[in-house]
């Protein structure tokens, strides 16, 4: 799979997620007090999907960075580091709107755990992301 390809599909979750988001924000009045353990919500959607896009990140950025080192062909590694920071940055920020609208807590069917996961995902991830990039440019 391409860079190009890959930072598409991150965009396009993103910007899924955030769509899927307004309306759970929206109607969360309207969703019942108690919520099967397996059922799907839209907030159980956008906190796993950040999640998602979080551990990209952090695959990504890990195997940046490990291939950093390397000092033959450093442009690869380059681009493996901004999808980790593209990637790691979205997952944070869907995360933390994730749970900054979010009414409950565990298991009330908001995602709260998706989205405290795609936090910390995404802050991983974007270190990793920072910490390759920067390597890449002293190898340069």
């Amino acid at each position: 799979m391409s860079v190009r390809r890959l930072l598409a599909a991150t965009a396009a979750t993103v910007l899924g997620g955030i769509g899927l988001a307004a309306p759970a924000a929206a109607h969360v009045t309207a969703q019942s007090a108690a919520v099967d353990a397996y059922s799907l919500t839209a907030g159980r959607l956008v906190g796993t999907t950040a999640a998602l896009v979080a551990l990209v990140g952090v695959a990504v950025g890990g195997q940046a960075l490990g291939r950093s080192a390397d000092r033959v062909g450093t442009g690869n590694r380059r681009s493996r580091a901004i999808v980790a920071l593209v990637a790691g940055s979205a997952g944070a920020v869907v995360g933390a709107l994730n749970l900054a609208v979010a009414d409950g807590g565990p298991g009330t069917g908001n995602g709260v755990v998706g989205g405290a996961s795609a936090l910390v995902l995404g802050l991983t991830g974007t270190a990793l992301g920072a910490l390759a990039l920067a390597r890449s440019r002293r190898t340069t």
